[in-house]
């Protein structure tokens, strides 16, 4: 039996290092963990309880994405990073959100005050993978801010960094806002003709 025990720590150390040190209740319990361990490796600390049925490694070092892994295991990797919080990954404007917004499937119900959630569905194209979490893409962040309760002047910022750090085009942007809902349209338009003057 040691030697099951063992495979079942190598196969959740894997799993916790592609995921920032971050495993979730159910996913330990596919590896073979009962509650009853799981209560014992958090009673002697072999794993952190950083919330309900979500875990970390002790000693892994912090990083600026901790919290979009945490939201993604917490979501069971249905949600994606997005709007305000994504344009602070990009680097578009400097929006620095208290709370991180996240786009779920219209079916997803769980609700906790840290998060903002935006319910969508989004097209792959719409997304990156960052690895363990996922956030929207440059084009899709924009319209989804311009669409959104973000001021002129954030999206104006927003589109003036993605054409200066060339993660966007013109033409792509006006492309995007010629099949956006009105409001983004306009707004993308506008933020176009203010980073032209």
């Amino acid at each position: 039996m040691p030697g099951a025990r063992q495979d079942m720590r190598i196969a959740l150390q894997r799993l916790a290092f592609s995921q920032a040190g971050y495993f979730s209740a159910a996913q330990a319990l596919e590896l073979g963990y009962s509650y009853q361990a799981q209560k014992y490796h958090v009673d002697h600390g072999n794993w952190l309880k950083v919330d309900r049925a979500l875990f970390r490694l002790p000693g892994w070092p912090a990083d600026s994405s901790d919290s979009y892994v945490r939201w993604s295991l917490w979501a069971a990797g249905r949600a994606v990073v997005s709007h305000e919080t994504a344009l602070a990954v990009h680097e578009l404007s400097d929006e620095s959100p208290s709370r991180v917004h996240l786009t779920v499937p219209r079916d997803f119900y769980a609700r906790d005050d840290a998060v903002v959630l935006h319910a969508d569905e989004l097209s792959p194209a719409d997304i990156e993978s960052r690895g363990a979490w996922s956030v929207t893409s440059p084009m899709r962040t924009l319209l989804d801010v311009a669409g959104a309760r973000a001021s002129q002047e954030v999206v104006d910022r927003a589109v003036a960094d993605a054409l200066e750090l060339r993660l966007l085009s013109r033409r792509q942007i006006l492309r995007a806002a010629d099949g956006a809902v009105d409001r983004a349209a306009l707004r993308l338009e506008r933020a176009l003709a203010e980073a032209a003057s």
